[in-house]
Parts: structure tokens; C-alpha cells; sequence
């Protein structure tokens, strides 16, 4: 019998003498371990930060303490301490509990949490709020695995250390890297911290404002049960610097954090991957291309936001680049307006970003890019509807970015397509672009691909009464309803629709005149896509429009298939709704 067996809520550590406690510790790693070793996950952020965890729970009152963990994917021995534990456990609750922060699940957790940077604002307005209110409590902040690198939370900083003059703990989990390695100045002095026992005149912190205790033994319960008891009921904003290991307790992860910071399913002895096949084959064709662009001595500069590893970067290969790769931490809103500049002055930059974070940095978008016309290149990962957590979700880039003016915004079907986007993206110099880079095994056009003039459709087979309008992600759908279609006595234009900023109004025209119904199939949210915008143009006209999408809702972990029949995007679903609105049409016609 373990002592997890008999751990329910956070009370039920208080109750145990340290040998205990470290015993716990090694029953959270093997549980974590389990569970990531079967279903997948964030593993080396997680296995770091066990005793800190525990020493947290042991010391603090929550939930009426307020504990945030940011980046919420250090969460998950807090997950297993309230209440949680058999998502860890047993296999038939894996998919029962998030891999974040979900207050749906525990009032442990407060927020919504998947995105990062954002805990010590959220901590300096729970601390604010609690001081009006007149309450007393606790509020902690864990920050750590390069979440000091976000914009938000140098902002969050700068508010706590002269603004609140209260109780607030920022748990610095110092492992010393990012996601990958880290970048920039702040960790610099964290290492200066580090290698001088927190000791060092030059203190990032301490120059804020912040009063300052150092932790070297991020992994000693004994030792971080005493810092958090001497930093409990502090009355002004306080920094608790932690080191920790990222990995801790897991040979392979200690050894190659950034390979394990997240991790498909794999075999715990070997360390070898036991997932089905999820290759990204545009990582490759992307990565491929952007090496081929800078070993020829083109001037183009790759930049990401401290995720390398999901666009398939590896870091030897990052190392061939030189001063042509950049990452800027986790700061999207910088890398925008640093690829703007750069393509000002005639660098050809390429900024490399997932489709759930290129959210952050809307104003960034709007003004510094699109307003100045620079012609910065976008890349845009992970965009589409998928069975993903409510915090990473891809289906809103195309109606963010498909409505910035001066901003042109590509979702392309074949590799073909992509490659000759990328060489017209990288050679003109009116307007900034951005791909959404495909998704899936990669779709080869039949003959010789001519790039169309920008703002034009391509036509991929003519037909009539129905015109099947697909972005990129969307063009396997759309050729299945074409393909029952047609096994219906009903042969439809197929319009790879290809440009999601504008419709081409010539074609609208034309296809006005000739079919009854325009059905736009995206994969991404209807509000604000490219569907309304086809809607829009053809509602002075005659001709009937559905369309095919996403609806504006947040969903969390819902299965791909399900949401397909929920969203109508199937071809049976699309197919029954075609002909039912021909059947309509001909009616009216006919005057029934």
C-alpha cells in the first residue's frame, strides 16, 4: 500500500513526518511518469517540480491560499495532491483530467491556465482584490520554465514590486531553461544567482523592488518547507529564487531536457517512443526549405518564440543557422515587431509560431506589422479544429489575421502551393504574409502549379449548380463532397479558395451567374472567416451560400470526430445539406 492511497486533498500530507514526505515525492514521479509514459505529456517541467510542490501544500492553506502555477504544465503533482491522483493512476481516468490548469476539475486551481506569463498579474490582482475585500491569505505565484521571458510577466513585476505593498509570493522554479535552452538577459542574472547562492550585488529583483530569499535545494522538502514558512504571511511582494532540476528522477530527462520536456507515449525502461506515427511531414518540408534559403547565402533570418521543438528545429540544427536563427523566449509580441523591423531594413525574416500563440500578439499584428507594411513572414503552426485542451486552441488565427488589413493571409492545400508561397513570400517587398502551414501527409497537385496572381482563387475542376469552396486544411473534405456529389448526378467546382484575407470578387461574379449554391468549407471558426466574407459579397445576389466551419465556442478535449458531426463536417453531413438546399431551391422555382 502506498501513501498515495490515502492522500485525497492537501490536509492529508500535512499529517506526515519527512521521511514520509519524500516518500510521497518518489510515488508522484512514478505516477507522473506513468501517466506521461502511456498517454503522453509534460514531462521534465513536471518531474522538476514534485518537492516544491509538496513543500507548498504542506506549508500553504489552499485553496484559500491562491497557488498558480505558471506555465500551468508544472501542475501535475499539484493535480495528484488535490484530489486528482487517478488521472495518474489508472488508465481509464488518463483523459478525465487536463494536462493544465482547469478550475472546471478542482477549486485548487483558479484559473484557466495553458498559456504563460500570466501568473504574477493574475497573483498582483488577486492580491489587490483580497486587500480591498479585507480578507487574509496567501497569494503565490510559481513561475519558471521560461515564463519569465513573456512580456506579461515583466509587466506583472514591474506592478507587484512597487504597486502592491501586501502579501504576494513569486516562486521562482529555476531549472535553467526554457522549454529549450533559455535567451536573454534576465537569465544571465538568474545564472549569476545561481553560481553565487543568491548573493550577487546585480539582482534583477531586488532592483524592482522585491524583497529576495535564494533556495538552493529545490529538491530538499526539509529546506523548502523552511523557506516557505519564513515567506508565509509576508507583507509586501516577496521573490522565492528555487533551483531545481528539470527531469529530476528520470535518467533520459535529466540528461536531454529539451527532447523530454514533452514527450509522446514511451516505453519507461527504454525511453523509446511507442506512439503511432505522428510525423509532421511539413516540419521537415518547412525546416528543409528554410536551411536550403540560408546555406545559399540568402538573407533570411528564422525567429521563434521559445518552441523550437514544435516546428521540428532540433538544435543541431539550429546551430547550422548561426546568428540567422533567433529565439526570442516567450514572447511573441517582440518576435512580431523584431521580424517587422528586420524585414524594414531588408532582412527576409521568418517568424515560426503556433497558430494558439500568435493570439498574444494582436496589437503587434495590427500595428507595427500591417500598418507599416513590412514584409515579414508569418508562419503559422497547429492552426485547424482539433481535440485539444480549451487553452491551445488553433481555430482562430484565419478570422484574427484573415481581417488585418494590408495583411495577407494564405491557408494553401499542396506542397506545390506552399513552396511557391514561401519563394513569392520571400521575394516581394509590398506587404507582410502569413501561411498557415497544412497539416497531415502532403497533397501534390496534379500537373504543372502556376502560383495564382494574388487575391485569385484556384479552380481545381470546373462543374455547375454547386461551387465547393476549401482553404488548405479543408480541400481533402472538400473533395470527398465533390466526389459524393457526383455520385449523385451532381458534378460540382471545386475552388481551392486559397487566399483567406479577401474573396475574389471576379470569380463570385462569375460563379453567380452560372451555379445556385456557394458551400465554403474552413477549417477554423465561421465568425469572421472566409465563409462570411463569400456570404457577404453574394448577398445581393440571388445565389444560396452555406457555410462550413467551426462554431465560436471554447471546447476542451473533445474528440476530432465528434466534433466533426457536431460542426456538420462531414461529407455524408455536407452532401445531405447540398442537396437538400437544391431540392428547396427547385421548389421555389417551381413555385411549391
Amino acid at each position: 500500500m502506498s501513501y498515495l492511497d490515502n492522500i485525497n486533498s492537501p490536509e492529508d500530507i500535512k499529517k506526515l513526518n519527512l521521511n514520509e514526505l519524500e516518500t510521497v515525492a518518489d510515488e508522484i514521479r512514478a505516477a507522473i511518469l506513468n501517466r506521461v509514459s502511456r498517454i503522453g505529456g509534460h514531462l521534465g517541467s513536471n518531474l522538476g517540480a514534485v518537492e516544491l510542490t509538496l513543500a507548498l501544500h504542506y506549508v500553504f492553506d489552499a485553496p484559500n491560499d491562491k497557488i498558480i502555477f505558471d506555465v500551468s504544465h508544472q501542475s501535475y503533482a499539484h493535480k495528484i495532491l488535490t484530489g486528482r491522483k487517478n488521472g495518474f493512476l489508472e488508465e481509464e481516468n488518463y483523459q478525465k483530467i487536463t494536462g493544465f490548469y482547469n478550475p472546471s476539475e478542482s477549486p485548487y486551481d483558479t484559473f484557466y491556465l495553458g498559456h504563460t506569463s500570466t501568473s504574477v498579474s493574475l497573483a498582483a490582482g488577486l492580491a489587490k482584490a483580497r486587500d480591498l475585500n479585507k480578507e487574509m491569505h496567501n497569494v503565490i505565484a510559481v513561475i519558471g520554465d521560461g515564463a519569465l521571458s513573456g512580456g506579461e510577466a515583466f509587466e506583472g513585476l514591474n506592478f507587484a514590486a512597487s504597486e502592491l505593498k501586501s502579501n504576494l509570493i513569486i516562486v521562482v522554479n529555476d531549472n535553467g531553461m526554457s522549454i529549450a535552452e533559455n535567451h536573454g538577459g534576465l537569465y544571465q542574472n538568474l545564472k549569476l544567482l545561481r553560481e553565487t547562492n543568491g548573493t550577487a550585488l546585480n539582482n534583477f529583483f531586488k532592483t524592482l523592488g522585491f524583497s529576495y530569499r535564494y533556495v538552493s535545494g529545490g529538491h530538499d522538502i526539509k529546506a523548502l518547507i523552511k523557506a516557505f514558512n519564513e515567506v508565509k504571511n509576508y507583507p509586501a511582494p516577496i521573490v522565492l529564487h528555487v533551483r531545481t532540476q528539470k527531469g529530476k528522477g528520470y535518467r533520459l530527462a535529466e540528461e536531454n531536457k529539451e527532447a523530454w520536456h514533452k514527450h509522446l507515449p514511451f516505453d519507461l525502461e527504454s525511453g523509446e517512443t511507442i506512439a503511432a506515427d505522428q510525423r509532421n511531414y511539413y516540419n521537415t518540408i518547412t525546416f528543409d526549405y528554410l536551411d536550403k534559403r540560408i546555406k545559399q547565402g540568402d538573407n533570411v533570418a528564422v525567429i521563434t518564440a521559445g518552441m523550437p521543438h514544435s516546428f521540428g528545429f532540433k538544435p543541431e540544427m539550429r546551430q547550422t543557422w548561426g546568428n540567422r536563427y533567433i529565439d526570442v523566449g516567450i514572447a511573441e509580441e517582440h518576435a512580431v515587431s523584431l521580424a517587422s523591423a528586420m524585414a524594414k531594413s531588408g532582412s527576409r525574416a521568418v517568424f515560426c509560431v503556433g497558430s494558439t500563440f500568435i493570439q498574444r500578439t494582436y496589437d503587434q499584428l495590427l500595428e507595427d506589422l500591417a500598418l507599416n507594411k513590412s514584409p515579414a513572414v508569418i508562419l503559422v503552426y497547429g492552426g485547424g479544429i482539433a481535440d485539444i485542451d480549451v487553452t491551445h486552441s488553433g481555430i482562430f488565427d484565419m478570422a484574427m489575421m484573415g481581417n488585418i488589413p494590408n495583411l495577407c493571409y494564405f491557408s494553401p492545400a499542396f506542397y506545390e502551393e506552399y513552396t511557391a508561397l514561401l519563394d513569392w513570400a520571400l521575394s516581394q517587398n509590398e506587404q507582410p504574409v502569413v501561411i498557415r502551414v497544412p497539416k497531415g501527409e502532403p497533397l501534390h497537385y496534379q500537373g504543372i502549379y502556376q502560383l495564382p496572381k494574388l487575391g485569385k482563387s484556384d479552380i481545381i475542376s470546373k462543374g455547375f449548380k454547386v461551387a465547393i469552396m476549401t482553404d488548405g486544411n479543408s480541400y481533402r473534405l472538400g473533395k470527398n463532397v465533390c466526389e459524393e456529389l457526383k455520385s449523385r448526378g451532381i458534378t460540382p467546382t471545386h475552388i481551392n479558395a486559397h487566399y483567406m484575407s479577401k474573396v475574389d470578387e471576379s470569380l463570385l461574379n462569375t460563379l453567380a451567374q452560372t451555379h445556385e449554391l456557394a458551400v465554403t468549407i474552413e477549417d477554423g471558426v465561421l465568425d469572421g472567416g472566409y465563409g462570411e466574407k463569400v456570404a457577404q459579397f453574394l448577398g445581393a445576389t440571388e445565389m444560396k451560400v452555406m457555410c462550413f466551419g467551426a462554431d465560436k465556442v471554447f471546447t476542451n478535449r473533445v474528440p476530432l470526430e465528434l466534433l466533426k458531426v457536431r460542426y456538420s463536417l462531414t461529407p455524408e453531413m455536407i452532401v445531405q445539406r447540398v442537396v437538400q438546399g437544391l431540392k428547396n431551391e427547385l421548389g421555389v422555382a417551381l413555385g411549391a
